[in-house]
């Protein structure tokens, strides 16, 4: 027996096999190894020339294989975990340009796709990118660190038109200019014409290994016969438990090229979202529908991070901090679970079940999230320490009805109040059926007590946050009435 895959004939892996063959001994003796059946064959573009990689690591990053395997030392590791944006890229796939976090970005998720560094952002004959030169004249750098990766992230927004340069800058991290002159350097260049050495085309490719299916239904058939392998969407997360906890993931499947999982449908009864919806995608679908929810997606992370997260895996991986949960559940969503050719639907908040423990059966997946259409009465509240890119301490999403003065429905969730994602339901019964009033809401605030037993860590105390919960009622009730509750608004 020769090592490497063993494939049917029509491209799927035996389940006999799942996801490793055993090589035979070698001549001098040595014992049977163990093959990764993950490691796979990769093709992509980088700076406009054509990258083909053997037998690719499936957790490798990006940001090392860029720094130690080819010399591209502009991209720089600042925190390896997303967050100070000194290792961003450009990655040119169908959707267009987005700006990415290399150091948490696997080299099979780059497979068709194009990839810019800051080297191939200037032009083949030297040329200065506009961005790259209105920094120089601008003064936009000091150290010189972090200035690549926001270089990159210029790079990017300046591709497809963006103007929104705090938004768009708010994952990149300066300790020296502050960024009064990064975002002059980025406004100066808004008019400049993109160059055209940067208007890369992705490849289209087919998949070289079961490990990347490209469909919902190849997905299904994988991970019916391995559902002890790791699932990766975004690897938002999953990254950090290879470059932070260095963990063993093999055997993974990448979701990546699952086209059908990234669909939107908005219908007059619906509003439903692929669990491989990114998260800036699903913050535009939503602008429209529920601003406040929006918003708060805006908040979520930085754009380099929601360029790859996605609705499905902020969903599955159970988290009690998760920013989507809380307010897919004040909109009454249903949850859409697949395992092989079986389907099941469940209210949302019933799929958390305790902490670290979900309502998800080996080999079932994420496909798809639902709500009803609805008129909007959601508000979304995230309290953290810093405003962009944080995790929130006090995540409170309330989507109350009221008709003729009177509350006819309410439904409240909080992130960051319990072990998982939790319905305020004694405060809900003390809203329905009373009068829409300050009176009531404060007669219902001793109900949040009932309702949860906040934890203390580091982001905030549990007194703290009982108490906030109890401002954020407040807050929904003033704000519903056209009273000004905005606390970013300073007036003299």
């Amino acid at each position: 027996m020769q090592p490497g895959l063993f494939l049917t004939s029509d491209g799927k892996l035996p389940a006999r096999y799942s996801f490793y063959v055993a090589s035979e001994e070698g001549t001098k003796g040595q014992n049977r190894v163990r093959r990764r059946v993950s490691r796979m064959n990769i093709t992509f573009l980088l700076n406009g020339e054509t990258v083909e990689l053997a037998d690719v690591d499936p957790t490798a990053t990006l940001l090392d294989w860029l720094r130690e395997d080819r010399g591209l030392t502009g991209t720089k590791e600042g925190c390896n975990e997303g967050d100070c944006g000194a290792c961003t890229v450009m990655v040119t796939d169908e959707g267009g340009a987005k700006a990415l976090n290399s150091c948490i970005l696997f080299l099979p998720q780059l497979h068709g796709k194009a990839v810019r560094t800051v080297e191939g952002a200037s032009g083949p004959n030297g040329e200065a990118h506009p961005v790259q030169q209105a920094m120089v004249d601008l003064h936009g750098s000091q150290c010189g660190f972090c200035t690549p990766g926001f270089v990159m992230s210029m790079v990017a927004g300046h591709a497809i038109g963006a103007t929104d340069h705090d938004t768009q800058l708010a994952g990149n991290l300066c300790r020296c200019t502050g960024y009064a002159p990064i975002v002059r350097a980025a406004k100066a260049a808004e008019a400049q014409p993109v160059p055209v050495w940067v208007k890369d085309k992705p490849v289209a490719l087919a998949a070289t290994s079961p490990i990347l299916p490209g469909s919902s239904d190849e997905l299904a058939d994988v991970y019916a016969k391995n559902p002890d392998a790791t699932l990766v969407a975004g690897a938002t997360d999953v990254g950090l438990w290879v470059t932070k906890q260095l963990r063993d993931l093999d055997p993974v499947i990448f979701l990546n090229r699952c086209d059908d999982l990234k669909e939107i449908t908005i219908t007059d009864d619906e509003i439903r979202f692929g669990a491989m919806v990114d998260m800036n995608r699903m913050g535009q679908a939503l602008n429209d529908l529920h601003p406040s929810y929006a918003e708060m997606i805006r908040r979520y992370a930085s754009v380099q991070v929601r360029h790859a997260a996605t609705v499905g895996g902020n969903i599955a991986n159970g988290s009690p901090i998760g920013d989507n949960p809380p307010a897919l559940i004040a909109l009454d969503a249903t949850l859409h679970l697949r395992k092989g050719n079986t389907r099941r639907s469940v209210p949302l908040e019933e799929f958390f079940i305790e902490y670290g423990k979900q309502d998800r059966a080996p080999g079932e997946f994420v496909e798809a999230v639902s709500f009803p259409r609805q008129a909007d009465r959601l508000k979304a509240y995230k309290l953290s320490k810093r405003f962009d890119q944080d995790i929130s301490a006090v995540c409170g999403c309330f989507n109350i009805t009221v008709a003729d003065g009177t509350v006819t429905q309410a439904r409240i969730a909080f992130g960051g109040m319990a072990g998982v994602p939790k319905r305020a339901a004694h405060v809900e019964k003390a809203l329905i059926g009373k009068a829409w009033t300050v009176d009531t809401v404060r007669a219902a605030l001793p109900a949040f007590a009932q309702d949860f037993t906040p934890m203390t860590d580091m982001r905030a105390s549990a007194t703290y946050r009982l108490e906030t919960a109890k401002a954020m009622l407040e807050r929904y009730y003033f704000e519903d009435r056209g009273e000004v509750t905005n606390v970013l608004e300073v007036t003299a």
